[in-house]
């Protein structure tokens, strides 16, 4: 079973909220243009502190978490 993440509201033109539980490593995307929510799995706390920190957080998104980890749409 998967277990939702809370997740938190971004500024971001594709992505709508992201969240990250530490004790998995999983981190939790919704995406703005279909309301789809997908969970990244074996991601770092620090790729997830990157990507809230970046300039463009989608920009971020799709270089350096996209396509680099296995995922799940929930």
């Amino acid at each position: 079973m998967i277990t939702p993440i809370e997740r938190v509201p971004v500024k971001s033109s594709n992505l709508k909220s992201v969240g990250y539980d530490p004790e998995s490593q999983t981190l939790e995307v919704e995406f703005k243009r279909n309301g789809a929510v997908y969970q990244y799995y074996v991601v770092s706390e620090e790729t997830y502190n990157r990507l809230l920190g970046a300039h463009s957080i989608g920009s971020y998104f799709m270089k350096g978490i996209n396509g680099r980890y296995s995922c799940q749409r929930v």
